[in-house]
């Protein structure tokens, strides 16, 4: 068996979609990958009896660790409905530091492939693996980038799939800094913070590790007509690729690529006939009583921009 370490940040409200995330990582894992996953949570976020600790009962192939943070970001900048806990992936080296590498993933994904070939990519050099989101920022962000020392020559990397390189930034001392970026007021939280100070030292990685709303629209929408993945990348990332709604929820609202989500949530353990029946109701409902003109609207917001960053 091979160990594959990964870790997920999680407070009280995510707490289902962190276990339908999960379970697609573990119906998708290889027969001899073996998942080491580690849930980092507040004081406040109580998850030892939680639901989450079922899926030992179906899935052999996984172990699920709790681990508390306690503090370490008290009063740390918040935004877009985005808690604390967005910080605790940058702890991970001196949290977990029986590993040399490990992988963090945000918990709005759904995982479609075994995720081993990402552990085993070379490091040397790079504090971290991840895709690049550059090609997307528009003039006003360039110009936030320019403000806070950001260097998008060299990318500008989404952190909600990372690598961790946990040797080099122990060895480097990084972890300092990191909680000394943590009270700034940064529009994308962590995700500045680890392009800041990790500026020209994080790794592109393939767009399936990561297959965001921009990327999705960039792969389809437009044709992938900025990107300039090969037809191998695109191919593979939109069969197999990881699936991350990192703008809107589709447990929360109609979005792209809310069908596999939903596929995956049916199948799990954390399946609610209420919720669902109350979702699709709602949402029916809703567009309903649209006119055709907001409706246009509604439809634009996705096919323009592919989401949110």
């Amino acid at each position: 068996m091979k160990t594959i370490p990964i870790v997920f940040a999680i407070d009280k409200n995510m707490e289902m979609p962190a276990g339908v995330a999960i379970t697609s990582l573990l119906r998708n894992a290889a027969p001899e990958s073996f998942y080491d996953i580690y849930i980092l949570h507040s004081i406040e976020s109580d998850f030892s009896k939680s639901q989450l600790f079922d899926l030992l009962q179906l899935y052999s192939n996984c172990r699920i660790t709790l681990k508390c943070v306690n503090g370490e970001f008290d009063g740390a900048f918040e935004i877009r409905g985005i808690t604390e806990a967005a910080y605790y992936r940058l702890l991970i080296p001196e949290l977990i530091p029986q590993y040399e590498k490990i992988l963090y993933s945000d918990v709005d994904v759904i995982f479609r492939d075994d995720l081993s070939k990402y552990l085993d990519i070379n490091l040397d050099n790079y504090y971290f693996g991840a895709v690049d989101h550059s090609h997307y920022l528009d003039k006003n962000s360039h110009k936030y980038m320019l403000k806070h020392g950001i260097d998008i020559s060299n990318g500008y990397y989404n952190s909600g799939e990372l690598v961790f390189n946990s040797h080099q930034l122990r060895k480097d001392n990084l972890i300092p800094q990191f909680k000394q970026h943590g009270l700034k007021k940064y529009r994308f939280q962590d995700q500045d913070i680890i392009n800041i100070v990790c500026c020209g030292k994080i790794k592109p990685l393939p767009v399936s590790f990561n297959l965001t709303n921009y990327l999705y629209f960039s792969l389809v929408g437009q044709g992938d007509s900025i990107c300039g993945y090969s037809d191998m990348d695109k191919n593979y990332a939109l069969s197999k690729g990881t699936v991350h709604y990192n703008g809107a929820k589709p447990w929360k609202e109609v979005c792209m690529n809310m069908d596999i989500w939903w596929d995956y949530y049916r199948k799990s353990i954390f399946f609610d006939e209420k919720f669902a029946h109350d979702f699709w109701y709602g949402q029916t409902y809703r567009i309903e009583k649209m006119s055709l003109w907001k409706r246009i609207k509604q439809v634009a917001r996705y096919f323009r921009k592919g989401g949110r960053m």
